[in-house]
């Protein structure tokens, strides 16, 4: 006999333990201009370059990225927190979700792209599947940037750094 799933509760305590990256993701199209901070993004695949994101089914985001077929994924750096709390609803100033809140450039695709970010991989979707409350994204890369910034960590409900202890 299965034994039942741990509780929700239970679950979410525990994975807040775990140390994520930061990613602000953005889509543009005739679906709309969205962006929404996230912490499950994970590549897939090298050959062919594959990257996957998670979006909770609710969110308004997921029409656009299903419209618009293209999305980058902008890992943050350490002094873009402002870049998270705004696209995660929360910003100290101005209203969230305003793309006007920040600096952007144009990508590749024509995708808003935060200009200092760690990396940014510029995808066209390749697939995508419901799994719980969340869609499941899987964006083919067609092109990647890497910066020079520390990337921004999540961890215990709280933005952190990465301290290096080299040496130790």
């Amino acid at each position: 006999m299965a034994k039942p799933p741990v509780a929700p509760q239970d679950f979410v305590a525990a994975m807040g333990l775990a140390a994520t990256g930061v990613s602000v993701v953005t889509t543009d199209g005739p679906s709309g201009r969205f962006g929404l901070t996230v912490s499950a993004v994970s590549s897939v695949s090298a050959e062919p370059p594959l990257v996957l994101i998670c979006v909770n089914r609710k969110s308004p985001a997921v029409a656009a990225l299903d419209g618009n077929g293209t999305f980058a994924v902008n890992l943050l750096g350490a002094d873009n927190r402002a870049y998270a709390e705004n696209f995660s609803g929360r910003p100290r100033e101005g209203k969230p979700f305003d793309f006007g809140n920040h600096a952007w450039r144009e990508g590749e695709t024509g995708l808003p792209l935060v200009d200092d970010a760690t990396a940014i991989f510029e995808c066209e979707t390749h697939d995508s599947l419901d799994a719980g409350t969340h869609r499941i994204y899987i964006g083919r890369v067609i092109a990647a940037h890497k910066g020079e910034a520390e990337p921004l960590v999540y961890c215990n409900r709280a933005f952190r750094r990465i301290v290096n202890h080299e040496g130790n």
